[in-house]
């Protein structure tokens, strides 16, 4: 019994690194497994010789689900509702994986045909605008011009570091 909740306390993580917590959720989930397959086959060959060892099987399956649950109050995971929804339907929880991915496909077409609608008006309005006041839309093409260079200049200028190295996106 003491080398159970020894055993615990080990397995209590002592960093709060969201991946490590899981993994001990994890890790704690696999063992509360073998504890219940342990314990049916107690049950299940049960006789009176058996009953300390059933006892102790019962104590360390509750010790575990006790420590389960400190663990996982660590964890913070978001289940889509509808997730559950399919697992109690019996369903392979993928479906709702790709579901997701299907409808942001279809989304980001519907806004490529947005904006290539919009660069498109913007095209023939600056052919429009050449053929009327080509004076005016020289101007604005070099104003244009300027000031991407000079937004493109101030995004180099944000990106990198005091000492002249670039800042890299953490990829998530």
């Amino acid at each position: 019994m003491m080398i159970s909740q020894t055993n615990d306390m080990a397995a209590t993580p002592a960093v709060d690194d969201p991946k490590q917590n899981l993994n001990h959720v994890i890790n704690s989930i696999q063992k509360t497994l073998g504890l219940l397959h342990q314990l049916y086959l107690t049950v299940s060959s049960f006789n009176a010789a058996s009953q300390l060892p059933l006892l102790h099987r019962l104590n360390s399956l509750v010790t575990e689900l006790d420590n389960m649950v400190k663990l996982a109050e660590k964890c913070n995971i978001q289940i889509p509702m509808e997730v559950l929804n399919l697992i109690d339907d019996g369903k392979n929880p993928d479906e709702f994986t790709r579901d997701v991915i299907n409808s942001c496909i279809a989304k980001n077409q519907i806004t490529k045909g947005k904006t290539d609608a919009f660069k498109g008006l913007r095209k023939h309005l600056m052919e429009e605008l050449e053929q009327t006041f080509p004076d005016e839309v020289e101007s604005y093409r070099e104003i244009r011009a300027a000031s991407a260079a000079e937004s493109k200049r101030l995004a180099q200028a944000q990106s990198m570091l005091p000492n002249g190295d670039m800042k890299v996106k953490s990829e998530l």
